[in-house]
């Protein structure tokens, strides 16, 4: 079992990294009290160990400054449980703060009506420090951008290459309309059509008469091979702007024969390289 938490200035991007964590299939918390760790891990984390096999948790300094203080001894009960835990801390320059904070208009938790922000972020730093000094990661973002931050957590805690895109492939057909959720629509009625080939008409792209038929066609190989290629190239460009499904459609005239084909030869192409590939064949009932 792994638990990450992560914690850190209120400003410096503790948000992105829980969501980071959880597009990598990673159970997230965030602000949980930090007196409740023991108990969660006991009673939460090992009797559910297959949905909590990856937890991050976020803490922040809402908490009890003398909960803070025991942190050492926490983080010593959950790894002498056997669980593999890395703590994240993550800061940023003083100004930078102040300038995020100054453009997003949000309350950090530890303003009151006579402690200003200058003034609460020192706070915050002494509070946090039990964390900070106990960090196995610390992530400094005063100059880092969205994406960035997120290849990065991603790199530091072993989680780059596993891919969380999803793909559909869907087959239609044009006569009954382009389907609305379509990332991209691939048109194949100028490839061959089985349709015409009497004794295949009755048959379906998943039927062998059809593949065969396809199969040996170099205009059909062509096509396959070309929007394989494009697949290839931009799907990694969309999972890394935070993508998380990606549908491909592809259309002959009824959704019997050439669309049906192609969906199912592209998904079994795709399937050892995307772990989550989706068929969905729209006209087949």
């Amino acid at each position: 079992m792994k638990l990450v938490i992560i914690s850190g200035l209120s400003g410096s991007g503790k948000s992105i990294a829980l969501d980071t964590l959880e597009d990598c299939g990673y159970y997230c918390i965030d602000n949980l009290p930090i007196a409740l760790l023991r108990d969660f891990v006991d009673h939460v984390m090992l009797e559910g160990r297959d949905i909590y096999q990856k937890t991050a948790i976020g803490i922040d300094a809402r908490n009890q400054t003398e909960s803070l203080a025991d942190f050492p001894n926490k983080l010593k009960f959950i790894r002498d449980k056997g669980i593999e835990c890395e703590v994240v801390y993550m800061h940023a320059e003083e100004n930078i703060i102040l300038k995020r904070y100054s453009e997003t208009r949000r309350r950090h938790p530890l303003t009151t009506a006579s402690r200003p922000l200058r003034e609460a972020l020192e706070i915050e730093q002494q509070v946090l420090r039990p964390l900070a000094v106990h960090a196995d990661i610390t992530v400094d973002t005063s100059y880092t951008h969205y994406h960035q931050l997120r290849d990065l957590l991603k790199n530091r805690l072993g989680e780059k290459g596993k891919s969380r895109l999803s793909i559909l492939f869907q087959s239609f057909g044009f006569k009954y309309g382009i389907p609305l959720d379509a990332d991209f629509v691939f048109d194949a009625r100028s490839l061959p059509n089985p349709y015409w080939v009497a004794e295949l008409r009755g048959c379906t792209g998943k039927d062998q008469p059809v593949i065969d038929f396809l199969q040996n066609e170099s205009v059909v190989r062509e096509f396959l091979r070309d929007i394989g290629q494009f697949i290839e190239r931009w799907a990694p460009r969309f999972e890394s702007d935070n993508r998380s499904y990606l549908t491909i459609a592809i259309g002959c005239t009824g959704g019997q024969h050439r669309s049906v084909f192609l969906v199912e030869e592209l998904s079994r192409y795709f399937k050892d390289k995307i772990p989550n590939v989706i068929v969905r064949h729209r006209e087949l009932r």
